[in-house]
């Protein structure tokens, strides 16, 4: 791993692109010609504090998932992003034979120009691997989360209660459950050599024995949830349609989740896209 030459890259690669070209307002007090490092942080889903690092020349050596992200997050040619791959001294291989984490930008683009909608994208094991800001003020935000932790299966089976919610307390979390353990059985079959897929499966037949029992009953059907209340700690009960729309080349779905126009719920959202992540219960 070159350190330097991989801080000098991504420095110029940052510089280079404007906050236009990634929807985010220039500015009056803007002293980079480019992105900030925040920026550029929270578009690739890491830490601002991880990537200031990396072009300090004293980060660690980036694991694939992150520099996918962070070719994502400046736009990288596929010569750039196979350079930034070997800067980094992880050369580009053959694609991974489990399910796809990486978002194409269009997606991403998509989440943003939602605004009145949370929006998330799932991986087909259940892992949130992109989200809007709306969806982290509605359920939690998952930048401050491990990726183990950004589960939804995981955490529907194993997670601990959250304020004393289970899963953000949304009113269909057995529905849910089922459905989740239908849908892996499938994606174990299509990807019978992923580790991770295998692993998952294990912890959750250990921990977990409503899991052990859906799984057992090799039960396949997926039926979708067109409706559901979260229970939220701020705002209350936000009753939401749920719709999802299916990314078959990457085994992907995109999940959103509107109010209906002048119910209580979209009033709600509107209060949660001003308030964010933020916890307003909390005194400082």
């Amino acid at each position: 791993m070159d350190r330097r030459e991989l801080a000098d890259f991504l420095r110029s690669r940052r510089e280079r692109i404007t906050p236009a070209e990634v929807g985010l307002p220039a500015g009056t007090r803007r002293r980079t010609p480019g992105l900030r490092r925040e920026e550029a942080a929270q578009l690739a889903f890491i830490s601002t504090e991880y990537y200031t690092r990396l072009e300090q020349a004293r980060g660690p050596r980036p694991s694939r998932e992150v520099l996918a992200g962070l070719a994502r997050a400046l736009r990288l040619t596929d010569v750039e992003r196979a350079h930034l791959h070997h800067l980094a001294g992880a050369p580009p291989g053959p694609a991974a034979a489990g399910p796809p984490r990486e978002v194409r930008q269009s997606i991403l683009d998509l989440l943003d120009r939602l605004p009145q909608a949370a929006a998330t994208v799932m991986s087909a094991t259940g892992e949130v691997i992109a989200w809007n800001d709306l969806a982290a003020a509605l359920m939690e935000d998952f930048s401050a989360l491990p990726r183990r932790d950004r589960n939804l299966v995981r955490r529907a089976f194993l997670g601990p209660p959250t304020d004393g919610r289970r899963l953000y307390g949304v009113s269909d979390v057995e529905h849910f459950g089922r459905a989740s353990a239908q849908r892996l059985r499938t994606v174990a079959a299509r990807y019978p050599d992923d580790p991770e897929v295998r692993e998952l499966v294990a912890e959750l037949r250990a921990g977990s024995e409503d899991f052990r029992r859906l799984w057992e009953s090799h039960d396949v059907l997926d039926e979708p949830t067109l409706c559901k209340t979260f229970q939220h700690p701020l705002v209350g009960p936000v009753t939401v349609n749920c719709d999802v729309l299916d990314i078959a080349d990457r085994d992907q779905r995109v999940v959103i989740y509107t109010a209906t126009p002048g119910s209580p719920s979209e009033q709600a959202l509107r209060l949660l896209s001003v308030i964010g992540t933020q916890r307003m219960d909390v005194t400082g």
